[in-house]
């Protein structure tokens, strides 16, 4: 699972940052910062999906590596 995050389309609400503060920070202006490059620890999937969930913007969205046939 990959996790990407549109800066332009944040407003700074900071929700993620305080559901998911493994995957991300909070920069100088108030707006998130992504921690996590590459995939998503498993351990974090849930925290992950919960910071999309409640992006009021849909600034975070995640993806699924489909496995190998």
């Amino acid at each position: 699972m990959k996790i990407s995050f549109n800066r332009e389309a944040c407003q700074g609400h900071n929700r993620c940052y305080l559901l998911a503060p493994e995957l991300f920070d909070v920069d100088d202006e108030g707006y998130a910062v992504l921690l996590v490059t590459g995939d998503v620890p498993e351990q974090l999937h849930a925290k992950a999906q919960l910071a999309v969930d409640n992006c009021p913007e849909y600034a975070i969205t995640l993806t699924e590596e489909n496995p190998p046939a």
